[in-house]
């Protein structure tokens, strides 16, 4: 088998997972974390953006990113994903909302398909560090500012012109004063 087939036996997910999962201790067990991360793996397909804490949302991405890209990959006719699908979301109406909205949104994306922030400490209240974790292109407000280039706005484009002036006016005077030293 060449390099070409075995990179389509599974698709490529756009970003770093850990080899092995956080340590998210639970009074139930490894069956009880599974749990608590198919309620926030469905919560955040319910919700698209979730304040949690840091190792619960980096782990909850890792699911929740692979099952975007399978559903993005092998559609809803596809039988073990639709198993997937339902294994991890307990709300069934989910999983029509993830195979005809958040697939056709995310079809085209050359990135991750969730957003990952820190979100700042609460001191002296929450020792554990928190964080947002939100799916991409949502009708939230977005947690950072956009950038936007403010160059060509007509007044700083005035201002621009106006500084070039001011400097090409001062120049003449300092040459100007420059020379009339050297001639004394």
């Amino acid at each position: 088998m060449n390099q070409a087939e075995v990179s389509q036996l599974m698709s490529k997910l756009r970003i770093r997972v850990n080899p092995r999962h956080k340590n998210l201790k639970q009074p139930d067990g490894p069956q009880g974390r599974l749990n608590k991360l198919r309620k926030t793996v469905n919560a955040l397909f319910k919700y698209e953006r979730l304040e949690l804490n840091y190792t619960l949302a980096d782990e909850t991405r890792g699911y929740a990113e692979r099952l975007i890209s399978e559903a993005i990959r092998h559609g809803d006719t596809h039988k073990p994903t639709m198993e997937m699908a339902d294994y991890w979301i307990e709300e069934k109406q989910l999983i029509h909302k993830l195979f005809k909205v958040l697939v056709p949104r995310f079809n085209d994306y050359k990135t991750s398909y969730t957003m990952l922030y820190r979100a700042p400490k609460a001191y002296p209240d929450i020792v554990f560090p928190r964080s947002v974790l939100e799916l991409r292109g949502n009708p939230f407000p977005a947690i950072l500012p956009q950038r936007s280039d403010q160059r060509n706005f007509i007044h700083n484009v005035l201002l621009d012109e106006a500084k070039k002036a001011y400097r090409a006016e001062k120049y003449e005077e300092i040459t100007k004063s420059l020379e009339e030293q050297r001639e004394e």
